[in-house]
Parts: C-alpha cells; sequence; structure tokens
C-alpha cells in the first residue's frame, strides 16, 4: 500500500513537472459587444443580465470548435438557397442564424422532442404550415419546403408580437408559452421574461451566432474556399406515378440509393405510394458529384481567408 502512495506521488509530481514546462494556447475570451444590430433594431448589452447572458452564448460557441466550424461549412451550401427565400417571405436574413441554432445547418436533425429537420419542426406544427409528413414523405426534412414553413411560423408570431426576439423566443417555446408568460409577468418582450432555462439562451444564442458568421476570423477561424461545403446543382424529376423500390428507381437516373436519399432527405421509406400528388425529385448534376469538377463559390467573403 504504501508502495503504490509513493508511485501516486512521484507519478503527481512528474505531471506538475511537465505541466510547467509545456505551453498552452492562449485561451482568449470573446469580446461582448456594447449593442448589436438584430433584424433591423438595436439591441443593446449594457444591462448586466442581458450581457451575461449572450457572453455565456459566445463562450460556448467560439470554443465547440468543431460544430461551430462544422455550421459555418455548411452555411456555404444552405445560405444561398435560405436567404432566397427569407427575402421571399419578407423574413429578416438574421434569421438564417435562427436555423443554425436549431440544427447546426442538418438537414437530418431530430430532437428528443420528435423536432425534425434543419428548421426543428414538430409533426403537427409542419402539418399545420403546409408540409405533408407520414412515414413515405416528411417534408420537415426538405430544407427548401421547411424553410418556407418556418417562415411563415415566424411570420405568424411576428404579427402576434411585434418584434423578433420574441417571435423567436416563440419559435422556441410555443406562442401560448410566450403569450402566457408576457400577460402573467407583465412585459411586453421576451428579453424581460423568466423563462426556462432552453428558451432564456435560445434568443442571445441566435445573437452570438450571428456575430460568429459576420466575422468567423475575428473568433480564430480560418477556412480557404475549397473547404468549404459548396452548392449542390439538381435536375429534377416530376414523379407521377408510385414508386415500388427507390433504390432501382435510382440506379435507372444514374445515381445510387445513397444519393437519392442525401439529395431527398424528404424520402423516409423504400418505396412511395403516389395518389393524386406530383413529386418533385432532386437528381445531383454529374459535375456536382466530384470535388475536383464542382464549381467553387463562397456566400460570404468574409468567411475564408482567400479572399
Amino acid at each position: 500500500m504504501k508502495r503504490i502512495v509513493f508511485l501516486m506521488m512521484v507519478a503527481a509530481v512528474a505531471v506538475a513537472g511537465a505541466a510547467q514546462q509545456m505551453e498552452f494556447a492562449p485561451v482568449v475570451a470573446p469580446v461582448v459587444p456594447q449593442k448589436v444590430e438584430f433584424c433591423g433594431s438595436e439591441v443593446n448589452f449594457d444591462r448586466l443580465d442581458m450581457a451575461d447572458r449572450l457572453d455565456r452564448e459566445l463562450l460556448s460557441i467560439m470554443y465547440s470548435h468543431s460544430n461551430t466550424m462544422l455550421s459555418l461549412k455548411r452555411a456555404n451550401r444552405y445560405f444561398p438557397v435560405f436567404s432566397r427565400i427569407l427575402k421571399e417571405q419578407g423574413i429578416p436574413q438574421d434569421m438564417l442564424y435562427l436555423a443554425v441554432t436549431e440544427s447546426l445547418l442538418d438537414p437530418l436533425a431530430y430532437s428528443t422532442a420528435k423536432a425534425a429537420g434543419t428548421w426543428q419542426m414538430l409533426a403537427e406544427t409542419g402539418r399545420q404550415f403546409g408540409l405533408e409528413v407520414n412515414d413515405e414523405v416528411d417534408e420537415r426534412y426538405d430544407p427548401e419546403k421547411s424553410c418556407v414553413a418556418a417562415c411563415k411560423l415566424l411570420r405568424q408570431a411576428y404579427n402576434k408580437y411585434g418584434d423578433w426576439p420574441s417571435a423567436c423566443a416563440s419559435y422556441n417555446a410555443g406562442q401560448g408559452r410566450i403569450s402566457g408568460e408576457l400577460s402573467k409577468q407583465g412585459q411586453n418582450t421576451s428579453f424581460d421574461l423568466y423563462l426556462n432555462k432552453e428558451t432564456s439562451r435560445y434568443v442571445f444564442r441566435i445573437i452570438a451566432y450571428k456575430l460568429f458568421f459576420e466575422n468567423p476570423q475575428a473568433y480564430g477561424f480560418r477556412l480557404t474556399s475549397d473547404q468549404l461545403w459548396q452548392p449542390v446543382r439538381y435536375r429534377e424529376v416530376q414523379v407521377t406515378s408510385s414508386v415500388p423500390d427507390w433504390a432501382a428507381w435510382a440506379r435507372q437516373q444514374g445515381i445510387s440509393y445513397a444519393q437519392l436519399r442525401e439529395a431527398n432527405p424528404w424520402i423516409r421509406s423504400t418505396h412511395l405510394t403516389v395518389r393524386t400528388k406530383t413529386y418533385t425529385v432532386r437528381i445531383p448534376l454529374e459535375e456536382d458529384r466530384q470535388r475536383s469538377t464542382q464549381p467553387v463559390s463562397v456566400f460570404n467573403k468574409a468567411w475564408v481567408t482567400d479572399k
């Protein structure tokens, strides 16, 4: 027993000595700005609790390197489409960062609350805003269609509350919860509400992602254009009759079943039953299936070092 204790003491001394000789990379705390423009309005962070909450989210995002880097890479593929839809729907561009907060831009994301897709919608909510959700087809996983549905939901919430931060909070907690708390606590905006931990952090996380995406290099992230995930171009095939075997159908189109499912994440079964609806299936262009032939584009030049 004494020998074991002695060996442990020797090991501890050795580790301490090694630590003294080791050089660690500097760990820098991100700066919490005094104010941020969000959805066309100024949000002031002079109030202590506001600053503390934003500080927490900035630290979490900046030092979760793999997820933060992956979301930035994915954004180059999905932001061009989402940005266009947001403009068409009259929704502020800052809602791009709501999608990042919801799913890290993963079209296949699925939560413990059974929310699905990039925009993390529940099945009932998806159906309410025009999405088909069943065992064969789940359009919550379609990045474009779910983006349109999310825009409709956000517009409905904004019309109710009159400010985008409260609309965002209701996207997370539900309009019933936010409306009830505004009434019970006698407040006009979600920034002044005492809420559960997840919702109280939610809008601040969206704003933190906005700060990061506007200037990732300021937080130490370095990427080149060819490291970003590139948008994929497709040809579209209209499916008007049932498909008994998607794998066989994919081979007829010159792609694998895996490539079909990746391009069309709304497909949720090995087959499709068609009654009256026409389904649009995307087939990635041959040029865009290879890194060596795919065109390189950058959604935001601030994201890369090789401008």
